[in-house]
């Protein structure tokens, strides 16, 4: 029988080792950390992104997604306009400066995502993780009420 509580502490343990070492090549060579691109890809990959949107995308609140918004937006990274369909909400896009690093920065972040999850899980056994890891995060999301299931890859397509 598999140990449910190796199972976790093996996904846990991974993905904090995961998101250091991507973060910090991410933080040494383009200036940028993890967070913060996985929002601009976000907004890239989302025509007429709005802040709710990228909460959705990487399951946080939509204040922690505010925030990330702003940070990015004190950078010159992206900037908000009025959404013209809703009053309520702002359309997030990114600046030319912010497309700039993104070209820059993405093809780091898939080299790190090459060097950690592909080379060392050949054949279907990737395909078959990440397979089972989606699963998961649908039934969690599910289960908690939460619609951060329902979203794609943060990464968009590649």
């Amino acid at each position: 029988m598999t140990d449910l509580r190796q199972v976790f502490d093996d996904l846990v343990r991974f993905e904090t080792i995961l998101w250091g070492v991507v973060d910090g090549r991410l933080q040494e060579e383009c200036g940028i950390g993890l967070a913060s691109l996985n929002a601009m890809l976000v907004i890239d990959a989302t025509p007429l992104c709005r802040v709710q949107d990228i909460a959705r995308a990487v399951a946080i609140t939509v204040g922690g997604a505010s925030q990330a918004v702003d940070r990015l937006e004190s950078a010159g990274r992206c900037a908000r306009r009025a959404n013209p369909s809703d009053r309520r909400s702002s359309i997030v896009e990114l600046t030319p400066e912010g497309t700039e690093l993104l070209g820059i920065a993405a093809p780091v972040f898939d080299s790190e995502l090459d060097r950690l999850l592909l080379a060392p899980l050949p054949g279907t056994a990737l395909t078959h993780l990440a397979d089972a890891l989606s699963t998961l995060r649908r039934s969690a999301a599910t289960q908690a009420g939460s619609p951060a299931g329902s979203g794609g890859s943060v990464a968009g397509p590649r």
